[in-house]
């Protein structure tokens, strides 16, 4: 085996197991967070929802990387807690858009400024520059991976 393979395989298992328990803590630090009629995935399906404004099931179903089948528990559940609503399009009533409602906005406010100063916490113990290399080179995990899938 060469240099090369040895050292991107060995790369490979440390970052396996950084992911592995930073999802992990991240995770039990999320549920440790949430409202008791709140799930992690409920919490993150919000997130979206209030960055993009709207989106059709089948856009978080491609997002999430789940079946569509998940989605529609989940935001059925959502619409029932009155954090989001449904909304047909206009040019095509066919197609049913998700939006937050006051509420689910609110809610995601609070959880989001909860979220954000645990990380900031976290993140305070990485210099600068630690910090926008791996942000940097996180975006561009994402972006590779992205590439991969379409």
């Amino acid at each position: 085996m060469d240099v090369r393979r040895e050292v991107l395989l060995e790369w490979l298992q440390r970052y396996e197991l950084a992911n592995f328990v930073v999802e992990r803590r991240m995770s039990s630090m999320l549920r440790d967070l949430m409202p008791q009629e709140l799930t992690v995935d409920q919490f993150k399906m919000l997130r979206y929802l209030r960055h993009t404004g709207s989106c059709t099931s089948t856009e978080l179903a491609e997002t999430f990387c789940v079946a569509k089948s998940s989605i529609t528990a989940i935001v059925s559940k959502l619409s029932d807690k009155g954090l989001i609503q449904r909304l047909p399009e206009r040019s095509d009533r066919r197609v049913i858009n998700l939006e937050l409602t006051e509420e689910g906005g609110r809610m995601c406010q609070i959880m989001e400024e909860q979220v954000q100063q645990i990380l900031l916490g976290i993140i305070n113990h990485f210099e600068m520059e630690e910090a926008t290399v791996f942000i940097e080179t996180y975006e561009k995990l994402a972006e590779e991976l992205t590439k991969s899938i379409e």
